[in-house]
């Protein structure tokens, strides 16, 4: 038995992706490339609202494939993870090079960035060793030609010996084109002859040594040459995959094992080693990529990267990069919280009309009260509380965030806190999926399948909950608002409000920080890893695709997971206030059983059973506390900060109390919705429940520290 193929492309679909319905005259195309090249916006133009999404098998990566018809015919188009090369050095790397290799696309569909092509070609000659089937997509020709960079697609096709198309998938220019070499290659309508790629003497030498024995095995539809090279380069994933797929356990084969030892000691005695292998064929690749590129390529404008240079020598600065993004995330504040308010009252007259007729409608059907009680004022007014606050913020700030990541500002928060990751012993990727935690933790622990490294992945999750996210923005400004920048009036007020609240973010980053150092030092022990940062240029943003992209696959995703963890949620809270012991409600007698604890800490048994109680929504912690203190047995909002500081003052408040509040929103746990991600993504009760505890002792910790100092000093 030798190298053959276990199963088509078609049943790998099938099986693992989990596509029902395919037939023999379906067929599938492979679309891969560098970040930031367009290529998921090549995919929704090809495919439109035809797309599914999931996560590849075993692995947090997540897929997406979908269908279009072009001339009658079905073609499948498999979205694999953005990388820069299919050296499998990551878990994203080895998805993408996995799919090229046996899933047996019919086409394999290269995206690269015309402004800057001799960079992406590297991904596109290794796609070329693996399979002849290539297309080569050149998108975002337009930005290429608004910088007077031109590409000569014909000497290009001529160089590489495969079909080369020229798009801009924003403005749906070349995509039938594409479509139109994508049916020829698939349907075989002429016969490709792609390039060459030839090393050194003693490579192709060593190389020799090896493909004979692996011809002699290999009946798939791999090339025998590529995998002599994998074998000589030592890529253990690789023979990991080919058993995997193929059911053939190369490492068991001793004349090959026997001719790859023998091919390295012939390297080692040309004085190349077995770690300066890869080196060589990397810098082989980078050499050819540069060759092609210098005869294609023309620039008019050599100075048409100045700006994004002048930009980034003041975005990436060391003295200004930090302040100027500190400055972006106030105004960001700024803007969601000025711009939330008329959509929050707007949403929550609209549930407040919704909910006057319900009750209309149970005293129509003359239902008993306790039935219209747990339904419309226990669960449907949760649900309304948790929609009505957040909603609008999420709507606001998600669009501000992907407008940022659009620009290609993101990777520059990434490059200006990378060495305070490092330092840490954490990766520089982190600081990406912290920003996304501020719209909410959920979506950054989703954003954390960045991260190459498992040890370094865990950490990012485990810490995303100490940048706070939008459901818990209404506790900070209710308490900044009420103890803080009550005595300043004006458009002023909400600048403070904002320049405070940044504080408050500011701090949760450092104790992101801190105690992804002390994970690193203790169960997470590890060094940081290294990765590529790409930079990419700056880009006018497709507002359409933002808000879209930002509502849809980001607003509307965390909303409906927090609306299914709230409607169990607002049961329970109604029960609590509703079930009387003797002269006092569960409420109640759990809020004095609390006190004992919660006031070590600056708090009191109420405020620290809303926090427990709120582990659903972190927006219904407020509304919990009010219901407390005024027995009202179920959830209410008052009309005005005033009437809101006269509740708080009247049971105990002072501005400690208001710090306390503050500082344990800031650490304490995720939030229901979190956990159930988090639980997701790592597959792990033990992590779920690491991630839920370490907030915590955080929170208690330094509410304890600071309370207790402030009570030292007050007796000095």
């Amino acid at each position: 038995m030798g190298l053959s193929n276990a199963s088509s492309g078609i049943n790998i679909l099938q099986e693992e992706l989990k596509i029902e319905k395919t037939t023999a005259e379906d067929r599938i195309v492979a679309l891969g490339g560098n970040p930031n090249v367009g290529k998921s916006t090549v995919f929704n133009s090809l495919t439109g609202l035809n797309q599914h999404t999931g996560n590849w098998p075993g692995k947090t990566v997540t897929n997406a494939y979908g269908s279009y018809k072009y001339k009658g015919r079905n073609f499948i188009l498999v979205d694999i993870p953005g990388t820069y090369s299919l050296m499998a050095n990551s878990v994203d790397e080895e998805v993408a090079r996995d799919f090229i290799c046996f899933g047996e696309p019919h086409t394999t569909v290269i995206v690269v960035d015309a402004t800057c092509l001799e960079r992406n070609l590297n991904l596109v000659l290794q796609t070329l060793e693996i399979t002849s089937n290539v297309i080569l997509c050149v998108n975002l020709m337009d930005e290429a030609k608004r910088k007077n960079i031109h590409i000569n697609l014909k000497k290009l096709s001529h160089e590489l010996g495969i079909p080369v198309v020229g798009t801009s998938a924003v403005k749906a220019i070349g995509l039938s084109n594409l479509m139109e070499e994508i049916y020829n290659i698939s349907y075989g309508r002429f016969k490709l002859s792609p390039m060459s790629i030839r090393y050194s003497e003693e490579i192709e030498k060593a190389i020799s040594m090896i493909e004979n024995k692996v011809r002699a095995i290999n009946q798939s539809k791999l090339s025998s040459r590529w995998i002599s090279l994998k074998l000589l380069d030592g890529d253990l994933n690789l023979i990991n995959s080919i058993d995997k797929y193929l059911d053939f356990d190369l490492s068991k084969e001793k004349n090959i094992v026997k001719e790859v030892e023998r091919a390295k000691n012939y390297l080692k005695s040309m004085g190349i080693d077995r770690d300066s292998i890869r080196d060589i064929i990397v810098t082989n690749l980078i050499s050819i990529s540069e060759r092609i590129s210098k005869k294609v390529v023309t620039i008019e404008n050599n100075g048409y990267k100045s700006l994004d240079r002048k930009i980034d020598n003041l975005l990436t600065s060391k003295k200004f990069g930090i302040p100027i993004m500190v400055l972006l995330l106030m105004i960001v504040f700024w803007i969601t919280i000025r711009g939330a308010n008329i959509p929050s009252e707007i949403l929550a007259r609209g549930f407040s009309f919704i909910e006057r007729n319900l009750s209309l409608f149970f005293q129509w059907l003359k239902a008993p009260a306790w039935i219209h009680d747990v339904l419309v004022l226990g669960i449907f007014r949760t649900l309304s509380w948790v929609v009505s606050v957040m909603l609008p913020p999420m709507a606001i700030f998600f669009p501000m965030f992907t407008l940022l990541e659009d620009l290609g500002y993101l990777p520059r928060v990434a490059f200006n806190l990378d060495n305070f990751f490092k330092k840490s012993y954490a990766c520089g990727k982190q600081a990406l999926t912290m920003c996304m935690g501020f719209g909410c933790n959920a979506a950054g622990v989703i954003g954390c399948r960045i991260i190459d490294s498992p040890r370094e992945r865990i950490i990012a999750i485990i810490t995303n909950s100490f940048v706070p996210c939008n459901g818990r923005f209404p506790i900070f400004i209710a308490v900044i608002s009420t103890f803080f920048v009550n005595f300043i009036k004006g458009t002023f007020q909400s600048l403070v409000l904002a320049l405070i609240l940044t504080s408050v973010i500011v701090l949760g980053v450092f104790m992101t920080l801190l105690v992804s150092k002390i994970l690193s030092m203790t169960i997470l022990k590890g060094l940081a890893s290294s990765f590529t940062l790409e930079l990419p240029p700056y880009r006018k943003p497709q507002l359409g695709r933002i808000i879209v992209r930002s509502i849809l696959d980001r607003t509307l995703f965390v909303l409906g997971r927090a609306v299914v963890v709230a409607i169990p949620a607002g049961l329970i809270i109604w029960l609590m206030a509703n079930i009387y012991l003797g002269d006092s409600n569960i409420l109640t007698y759990t809020a004095n059983f609390l006190n004992p604890l919660a006031k070590l800490i600056g708090l009191d048994g109420y405020i620290l059973l809303a926090f427990l109680l709120g582990f659903p929504a972190n927006e219904i912690v407020i509304p919990i506390l009010l219901m407390s203190y005024m027995a009202t047995g179920s959830l209410i909002e008052l009309n005005s900060l005033a009437e809101l500081k006269g509740v708080l003052i009247a049971n105990g408040w002072t501005w400690v109390t208001g710090l306390s509040v503050m500082l344990f929103s800031l650490m304490h746990w995720p939030c229901a919705t979190t956990c159930l991600t988090i639980r997701k993504e790592t597959q792990s009760l033990k992590w779920t429940l690491v991630s839920f505890i370490i907030p915590a002792v955080a929170g208690f910790s330094l509410c304890f520290l600071v309370v207790n100092l402030i009570r030292l000093f007050s007796l000095l």
